[in-house]
């Protein structure tokens, strides 16, 4: 299916190119999303007639988007999420979350220019692509914790597991200073001990007695 673009999009062409493109790929993102025209006679003279306009748009908005990436770009930002001991969600963190907790922070950022690769569905620091404009993309992280304190952890650089084994590992050691304060405590109550009654002495020879 060809269709002409009235902005850039990315890997397929800039704004003004007609393109072939899958007709699900046209009708579910290009066409609904008003980034695409099908390349008919009229849509092609349509465009033509309204191409300095559409340039002079889309000029605005770039510059807009540059000033929002250059205070957006780098930021890090803090999810709240139950998750279990091993780290792994009850759910996972959506284009929409990112969109909602960038929006609470001050910044204008929409679910649909929220890029999320993989589900994030594990605690700890992730990487998101953030697609202000068609020719502007910044990134920002995300912390995921299950508390604000758990967060400030990862964000010095550790992980829930390095927490856990640290943990475990300064209670091996409690036990084991317990069990030496105990042993010491048993060796110095024997040493305080009474000595057993020497033997008494033994008597003289028969000629010393008399």
């Amino acid at each position: 299916m060809e269709v002409i673009l009235l902005e850039r999009v990315a890997k397929l062409g800039q704004m003004g190119d007609v393109v072939t493109v899958k007709p699900g790929y046209a009708r579910n993102y290009l066409l609904l999303q008003g980034k695409a025209l099908t390349a008919s006679d009229e849509n092609i003279k349509q465009f033509e007639s309204q191409k300095a306009q559409l340039e002079a748009n889309n000029l605005e908005t770039k510059k807009e988007a540059e000033a929002l990436g250059q205070r957006l770009d780098g930021e890090v930002f803090v999810v709240i999420r139950s998750a279990s001991d091993g780290g792994n969600l009850y759910g996972s963190v959506t284009p929409r979350d990112v969109a909602a907790v960038a929006t609470e922070a001050g910044y204008t950022v929409e679910r649909k220019q929220v890029i999320i690769p993989l589900p994030i569905k594990e605690l700890g620091m992730h990487k998101v692509d953030i697609y202000l404009h068609p020719e502007v993309e910044v990134q920002i992280t995300l912390n995921v914790a299950r508390s604000p304190e758990e967060a400030e952890l990862q964000a010095s650089g550790k992980s829930i597991q390095d927490a856990a084994a640290e943990e475990e590992a300064a209670a091996e050691f409690e036990i084991a200073e317990l069990f030496d304060d105990l042993g010491s405590a048993a060796g110095d109550d024997f040493d305080d001990a009474p000595a057993a009654d020497a033997a008494p002495a033994e008597e003289g020879s028969d000629e010393e007695q008399n």
